[in-house]
């Protein structure tokens, strides 16, 4: 990877990472709601995590590491889980978006630590 690819990949997936650990939380968090403030709770969620969903796009788009289309994949999968309600697996599935963007940053990190730029 080169150092410009790396930086940005770097940025994007600390990023993306952060994002989809309060996403995971926020989904958990829904579990607990009471049962008339779901439906709202639920609404605000969805377009959160189709807010991640577009700056993981933005990430894959502008550096194109398969780490980030996999967090996209994995990150829609929840979303339908989301939208059924299935609140327990739709957070596992953002929780291997994590995963996905973390191996993304270190792949970046390892490069820049190569040429002595951490």
């Amino acid at each position: 990877m080169d150092l410009k690819t790396a930086v940005r990949t770097y940025q994007f997936a600390e990023r993306a990472k952060s994002e989809l650990i309060v996403g995971s939380q926020l989904t958990t968090a829904l579990i607990q709601f009471p049962l008339q403030e779901k439906p709202g709770g639920k609404r605000m969620l969805l377009m959160v995590l189709q807010s991640i969903r577009s700056e993981l796009e933005f990430a894959y788009g502008d550096t194109e590491r398969r780490e980030f289309k996999n967090a996209i994949d994995h990150l829609s999968e929840g979303i339908s889980l989301a939208e059924s309600m299935e609140l327990g697996a739709a957070s596992e599935r953002i929780a291997r978006g994590v995963s996905a963007v973390t191996t993304a940053a270190q792949a970046a990190w390892d490069t820049l630590k190569e040429h002595d730029l951490l």
